[in-house]
């Protein structure tokens, strides 16, 4: 049970946090803020409006100010790049770049951090930017066999790195179709791990998975309807045998969630795991003959859809050409038109759109004054720090950027100077430059 979570301040978010802990939750799943997933300071002209709103290294430095040996440390860092270029749009470096990056938390993470999940690669976004499941499937499989190539390249052992590898799909209404795509997912890989690449541990070949249930899903109008919508769509996860679960709270097509809505989000996933009985076994829908269909239709379609793709060079040229962006506005568009034309029913959308669904909520609101209190904590740290050890630091980045070697050391070593995620960034702004998306 592992609620996304991170708004206002950093104390806020902490609050929150505990409060879910406290009600039963059992992982934690940190939410950052626009200006932060860009790589911009509180301070900088492009981030006013947006700090607070949404919220490796300096996860490292803060638990090494804690006493704790990073080898110890547990947990996942998304790390997934070439969803932002096809889904969300929060890239900053051209593709091959990023790659690099990422290749170099493989690497540093399998010597330093062998605990640590070192990616986790997503199709939520690309499911929420209107792709089908299939495609959904298709290009998150895609994208984790362009990471495995590029760790490869650079000499990583498939062993080393792959046991650490993990997923994180979006679970959408159908439940005979969503179950089936996560089946389809652990069969693809594992025959993808052994057979093509090569992999000789059984945990290299496993898919694990995070879910997290559909926003788009999620409606303005009559939003109480969204709590039977986010159950639905959980039990559909579940049945899949997903490993981890987020549950959307309902109020979400409204606002940041309100403390209440994320309780009976909480409380839908335990409801699911103490009272349905549908964990009490492994696998409750197998051998059901339509779900074993509709697996084996995943895997063909996708091997098809993975096949366009090689031939086309692989993920990143697929991404530079628009093949996969277009294909997935396309699904987009499609599925809007079949709502408005009626001929998808969305229920207080296109049909039932009576009822008592106008009541005042209590929203949740970002306090307007967050924004300048930042960025006081941010000025009053870069006036007490060691200014020259800090532009020291940040050249050994730039070095690093321009020599090829790994980043992960000297950006360790400007968080420990106090350099800003600003700042770091932008020494490789100006050795890698920044990508601009092609308009499809």
């Amino acid at each position: 049970m592992r609620q996304y979570s991170g708004y206002g301040t950093a104390e806020e978010t902490n609050q929150r946090f505990k409060y879910l802990l406290d009600q039963g939750q059992t992982g934690l799943s940190v939410a950052f803020d626009l200006p932060t997933q860009i790589a911009y300071d509180s301070d900088h002209p492009l981030a006013e409006g947006e700090v607070g709103r949404v919220g490796v290294a300096m996860y490292i430095v803060t638990a090494e100010e804690q006493g704790v040996d990073p080898k110890n440390l547990t947990g996942t860092i998304q790390n997934d790049i070439l969803k932002e270029y096809i889904a969300r749009g929060t890239y900053v470096y051209p593709p091959e770049e990023s790659l690099r990056l990422i290749t170099d938390i493989f690497e540093y993470c399998s010597e330093e951090m062998p605990a640590f999940n070192t990616i986790s690669i997503s199709g939520y976004h690309i499911r929420e930017a209107g792709a089908t499941a299939l495609q959904e499937l298709a290009f998150t499989i895609a994208d984790a066999v362009e990471y495995v190539k590029a760790a490869l390249k650079i000499g990583l052992d498939i062993d080393d790195f792959a046991p650490r590898l993990s997923f994180f799909f979006a679970s959408q209404m159908n439940i005979m179709e969503e179950a089936a795509k996560f089946r389809a997912a652990r069969k693809l890989w594992a025959e993808i791990m052994e057979e093509y690449f090569d992999a000789k541990k059984e945990k290299s070949k496993l898919l694990r998975f995070h879910t997290q249930t559909a926003g788009t899903a999620l409606t303005a109008e009559q939003p109480l309807n969204n709590i039977i919508r986010v159950t639905i769509q959980s039990l559909a996860a579940v049945l899949g045998g997903t490993q981890s679960l987020h549950t959307n709270s309902y109020d979400e097509a409204l606002s940041l969630p309100s403390e209440e809505a994320v309780e009976i989000a909480l409380r839908t996933q335990q409801i699911i795991a103490e009272e349905s009985g549908i964990a009490d076994v492994i696998d409750p829908l197998g051998g059901s003959y339509y779900l074993e269909e509709l697996t084996a239709s995943f895997v063909e379609s996708t091997k098809e859809y993975l096949e366009k793709i090689d031939k086309l060079g692989g993920m990143v040229e697929a991404i530079k050409v628009g093949y996969v962006q277009k294909e997935i506005q396309d699904s987009a568009y499609q599925k809007q038109k079949e709502i408005d034309e009626d001929k998808k029913i969305v229920v207080g959308i296109n049909k039932y759109r009576w009822g008592h669904h106008n009541e005042e909520m209590d929203l949740l609101k970002v306090d307007p004054n967050l924004e300048k209190a930042q960025k006081k904590k941010l000025k009053k740290l870069k006036k007490e720090r060691d200014q020259l050890l800090v532009e020291k630091k940040l050249l050994k980045i730039k070095n690093a950027a321009k020599d090829g070697n790994n980043l992960m050391p000297p950006i360790i070593e400007a968080v420990r100077a106090k350099a800003t995620l600003n700042e770091i960034s932008d020494q490789m702004r100006e050795v890698f430059g920044e990508y601009q998306n092609r308009n499809i």
